[in-house]
């Protein structure tokens, strides 16, 4: 590719360095009257996505833009680098450009490059129990779900992080409630974005987060859970199948500790302890938060776990409760709610909610406390679950009326 009379730029496949996978590295070559000197650009590609003639990708390959917007550049920057030299000198020998040019060429980091720096650290810290499978697991999805988006929506494999813009995050979004993912988890997803991005910034990789600026709104959704009397003709429901015994006893335990799934499923029989008031408290670090989760223990409660202290399932895995797998749990769920003519979306969640809203808050018991027995960090994430209910007005106004007026509905005069 000749520049001018005496300086050529060329854009090459080292064949001898293809890798296993049958990729072959993009090399640069500069000559100047003759004299020739080269460096390695750091991409790849398929030789039969290769355009010799014109030194540049074809549009079949997943990274082409990539691929020529990095050609486009890099020539841009080493003919400018010559002229530079040019102007100083008289005779230029090819390794004064590659060196003029090399300190200033900072390898491009890539936004899968900064997917794998965030995931592998938090890989590290789940080895260490400093965070949780679950949480690993949804940031790979994340990164599964950007490079869909990417080749969709840019014919791209990868994007060089300097490329990012806030169109990016716009369009993600968007490319993710088409996916018939709901708002406030795509909302999520690109909140999890910037922070892979800022991750990069940490490291140095890039100046700024292009995306920083996209603000990510929800929607607060209104949670199902059930009333008292809906969670005792549950419990007292006669369940010939006893799958669907086990399933409803799990769940009205959950009901009345507040506990979630992956909470409930790993409890121990050594989980048990005799409180400060001399009944039996349940505790366990919430996998989610790190945060404990300390619950005075029911009657029902009490007597779901008495009731399978012998299963069999229990003494030979050390479990406290015969607790199914996610998917069965809820698939269970969805069969007991028709059983039990309950025309709710019965999930490992509603539990909780239910916990939160009708057995505590409703019931006046501080939501600081409710807080605390959810393993909230903070009283924001407390304020989700707990929902005002009419029956919450109807006790508060009942108690402040027996405050301040009398039995003939007279104020009462201090």
């Amino acid at each position: 590719m000749k520049v001018n009379e005496d300086l050529s730029i060329l854009f090459w496949l080292n064949r001898q360095k293809a890798s296993k996978d049958g990729l072959v590295p993009i090399w640069v070559r500069i000559t100047i009257n003759g004299d020739r000197d080269g460096f390695s650009s750091g991409k790849k590609i398929l030789p039969e996505f290769w355009d010799d003639e014109n030194s540049s990708a074809f549009s079949g390959c997943d990274d082409y833009k990539l691929i020529n917007s990095y050609i486009f550049k890099t020539k841009v920057e080493l003919e400018r680098h010559y002229n530079q030299l040019a102007g100083v000198h008289k005779r230029i020998k090819a390794a004064m450009v590659k060196e003029a040019y090399m300190p200033k060429q900072v390898l491009q980091k890539s936004l899968m490059q900064a997917f794998k720096l965030h995931n592998d650290e938090f890989s590290e810290r789940v080895s260490k129990n400093k965070g949780t499978s679950g949480t690993l697991a949804r940031y790979e999805r994340l990164k599964d779900k950007v490079q869909a988006f990417l080749k969709k929506k840019y014919k791209l494999a990868d994007m060089a992080l300097e490329d990012i813009e806030m169109a990016l995050a716009v369009n993600f979004f968007h490319y993710l409630t088409m996916e018939n993912i709901g708002d406030n988890t795509s909302m999520k997803y690109v909140k999890t974005l910037k922070q892979i991005i800022d991750r990069a910034i940490d490291e140095g990789w890039i100046k700024h987060n292009a995306i920083s600026g996209f603000k990510c709104t929800y929607v607060d959704p209104d949670r199902e859970t059930l009333e008292l009397h809906e969670i005792m003709d549950m419990y007292n429901k006669v369940l010939p199948i006893k799958r669907l015994r086990e399933v409803r006893d799990v769940y009205v335990f959950c009901c009345f500790t507040g506990y979630a799934y992956e909470t409930v499923y790993k409890l121990e029989p050594a989980n048990i302890f005799k409180g400060l008031d001399g009944k039996p408290w349940i505790t366990k670090d919430r996998q989610k938060t790190g945060v404990e989760e300390t619950v005075p223990l029911l009657p029902i409660a009490l007597a779901i776990i008495e009731k399978y202290k012998n299963h069999e399932y229990c003494l030979s895995e050390n479990k406290l409760l015969p607790v199914n797998s996610n998917f069965r749990y809820n698939a269970y769920l969805k069969e007991l709610a028709v059983i039990c003519g309950i025309n709710k979306d019965l999930t490992t969640h509603t539990a909780r909610h239910t916990f939160a809203t009708t057995v505590t808050l409703e019931n006046d018991v501080p939501i600081e406390t409710v807080g605390k027995m959810l393993g909230h960090k903070d009283l924001r994430s407390t304020q989700k679950y707990a929902k005002i209910t009419k029956r919450k007005i109807s006790n508060n106004m009942r108690a402040l009326e027996s405050k301040i007026f009398g039995e003939q509905g007279l104020l009462k005069v201090s």
